[in-house]
């Protein structure tokens, strides 16, 4: 892949494109990010309506669930990549699948952790 040289607000234009690309791209290949997506969605709506937090507490019920939808992507980068590679078995190929799924793994559990505390703190 060669570089096109483009600058400016057209290089910004295209950045957004390709963004929207690898949205896409998610979606359509990536089944657990459609679940996850739709639960980030409906977290994000549990947290708008919550009456018993302050904002600090109601950012973090919001930021937590998209910081997975980050970390699912970025995993799912790495999935490709290697991938791309070739089927055959490789120790590095599965350590890189395997690392990008504990870093997910790792999220969920953080963001659950922060939604209990939170929780618990608001109601009990």
């Amino acid at each position: 892949m060669s570089k096109t040289g483009v600058t400016g607000f057209k290089r910004i234009v295209n950045a957004g494109k390709y963004s929207l690309q690898g949205l896409k791209a998610a979606w359509v290949n990536e089944a657990a990010f459609r679940q996850e997506l739709v639960l980030t969605l409906i977290m994000t709506v549990i947290a708008v309506c919550i009456p018993a937090v302050d904002v600090v507490s109601r950012l973090l019920l919001i930021l937590m669930p998209w910081l997975v939808m980050v970390v699912e992507i970025l995993n799912s980068a790495i999935e490709a990549v290697v991938d791309r590679m070739g089927d055959e078995w490789n120790e590095l190929s599965g350590r890189a699948k395997d690392l990008g799924s504990a870093a997910v793994f790792i999220m969920l559990w953080l963001t659950a952790v922060v939604w209990v505390v939170i929780l618990v703190k608001a109601y009990i």
